[in-house]
């Protein structure tokens, strides 16, 4: 791959796929991040497990990070293996997905996402549209329902 900007990659991270954008820059899968072009001619690293949706349509990926994060969308010339490879990667993160209903109506979807070189658990939680994420009741009734989750999987 020849870019005129340096990846800066971590220790022991290794490039598995890329593909050209049409920005002229690339979007690069490594062993633990996406490496995605900002405006600046740069690269956003994203680490698989910060990584809550990722999907391929209409010529582009499609990233939404977790926890409330930025949405990126890349139009890519030549996909090659780069949307099966992020597929890949951000399912493997995955240690538990699970969806309960709230005590006060709706639904949060609980993810807890382990890095792939290891480590802790990090936990998101994505609330039903319309509930604000924000609110401190709702927050306690999620993270209660988090710690009997925490209980019955060991995690």
């Amino acid at each position: 791959m020849r870019s005129p900007v340096k990846l800066d990659l971590h220790r022991r991270e290794r490039v598995l796929a890329h593909a050209p954008t049409r920005g002229g820059s690339h979007v690069v899968a490594t062993t633990t991040a996406l490496h995605l072009p900002t405006a600046e001619g740069g690269f956003t690293r994203v680490p698989w497990e910060r990584i809550d949706q990722a999907g391929w349509q209409n010529g582009a990926l499609h990233v939404t990070e977790a926890s409330g994060g930025p949405e990126h969308h890349v139009r890519l010339t030549d996909p090659g293996s780069v949307p099966e490879t992020v597929r890949e990667r951000v399912t493997a993160t995955i240690a538990i997905n699970h969806q309960a209903s709230l005590p006060g109506g709706g639904t949060v979807r609980i993810a807890g996402r382990r890095p792939l070189d290891g480590g802790d658990v990090s936990w998101s939680f994505v609330f039903d549209a319309g509930l604000d994420p924000a609110d401190p009741g709702l927050r306690a009734q999620a993270e209660q329902i988090l710690e009997s989750l925490r209980r019955q999987t060991g995690l």
